[in-house]
């Protein structure tokens, strides 16, 4: 895959080629609005492993999308439930969904929770069958999830189980991968995208706030402020967001 470092994702309201979010270039915006009256809206699902993964991931893209009108739908396999040191799993999980929710209504997302137990995900027939249907009966236009060479487990089961349902539903929607502490989590990351979030970034980080049982505050000053400033580096802003693209090369047998 050929890598071009410095190639923005220019999100748009408008319909896009091929249901894309970008092209080689800028998609230009189409100020028809007849046409836009007329186009499907589009859908994008952030897919992440725990309460918290999908805003400090790409919480900045997600208030992009949602500003060029796309329904914009946070998805969580698990609801965290093994991560608040002296709570019940019960416990932990009725905080940290309210934690997403909270985020979710910042950021203009809407939350779907899957049914996976944080720290004990699972990769099986099931499984890959629940993330499929989830995704069919969305619908959506372009997805975005865990790049799957990661530390934590969760997100390597997540990460897994969406490409799966891309390739079984016929790579009917764009797949990019997310980073999340690069470094510590995510390993080997080469973005080929960027978004450039400089102008949405205190909304992101207003979000991310919400996950105050996951002690934020610290987390972000020490992992996801500097990636921000980093990726902006990379692709000369002041904050950005980073991505692969996976693309399909038309050759593929799909076992069954």
């Amino acid at each position: 895959m050929y890598m071009n470092r410095r190639k923005m994702i220019k999100i748009t309201g408008a319909a896009l080629a091929g249901a894309a979010l970008l092209n080689n270039t800028a998609i230009a915006q189409d100020n028809s609005a007849e046409k836009s009256y007329n186009a499907k809206k589009k859908k994008a699902l952030i897919i992440g492993a725990h309460p918290d993964d999908p805003e400090t991931a790409c919480g900045g893209t997600m208030v992009l999308l949602r500003e060029a009108g796309y329904d914009v739908v946070s998805v969580y396999m698990t609801r965290g439930e093994a991560g608040i040191v002296g709570k019940t799993h019960d416990e932990a999980a009725a905080i940290r969904t309210q934690e997403a929710e909270n985020a979710c209504k910042i950021l203009g997302a809407r939350a779907i929770f899957m049914t996976q137990l944080d720290g004990s995900s699972e990769v099986n027939k099931e499984r890959y069958v629940e993330m499929r249907t989830l995704i069919k009966d969305e619908a959506p236009d372009i997805v975005f999830t865990h790049w799957p060479i990661d530390s934590h487990p969760d997100h390597r089961v997540c990460s897994l189980l969406v490409y799966d349902a891309w390739r079984r539903l016929g790579y009917s929607f764009e797949l990019f991968y997310f980073e999340v502490m690069s470094g510590t989590q995510t390993q080997l990351f080469q973005p080929t995208d960027y978004v450039d979030i400089s102008k949405v970034a205190q909304i992101k980080k207003d979000a991310c706030y919400c996950h105050e049982s996951q002690d934020m505050h610290h987390l972000y000053k020490d992992w996801h402020d500097g990636m921000e400033h980093f990726r902006g580096l990379e692709c000369r802003c002041e904050r950005a967001e980073a991505f692969i693209h996976l693309r399909y090369t038309g050759n593929d047998i799909i076992e069954s």
